[in-house]
């Protein structure tokens, strides 16, 4: 029987796009070797992902026994949250005398782990 060990993060103020660049390179890794592999990447996102895997990891030492060597990544995804728009004076005139607003995108990042089956 395959358990899973879920954590959230929500409101990430990062557009999912960027947040997703890292993702996938973390998705099937083992989840220690992951959170080392986070630590050395230059993208503003690794951080935010580091901290969830490390949340995810500890959800399932302390709820449910299980080892930390042998939690892999199973799932792990970005999806697009609130976006902020700076309307009423934040923005940029375009042409034919429009205006552009400034959109603050945020995220919300979804990790899975599961345990290597014997």
């Amino acid at each position: 029987m395959e358990f899973h060990y879920k954590a959230q993060a929500k409101h990430i103020p990062m557009s999912p796009q960027k947040v997703r660049l890292v993702v996938d390179t973390v998705r099937g890794m083992k989840a220690v070797a992951a959170v080392s592999a986070l630590r050395f990447m230059p993208n503003a996102a690794a951080k935010p992902v580091s901290k969830l895997i490390n949340s995810a990891i500890a959800n399932a030492e302390e709820n449910f026994g299980a080892s930390k060597d042998d939690l892999f990544v199973s799932e792990i995804y970005a999806d697009e949250g609130p976006r902020h728009r700076l309307a009423p004076y934040g923005g940029r005139f375009g042409g034919r005398g429009r205006f552009k607003p400034i959109i603050k995108r945020s995220s919300h990042i979804t990790v899975v782990l599961s345990e290597r089956g014997e």
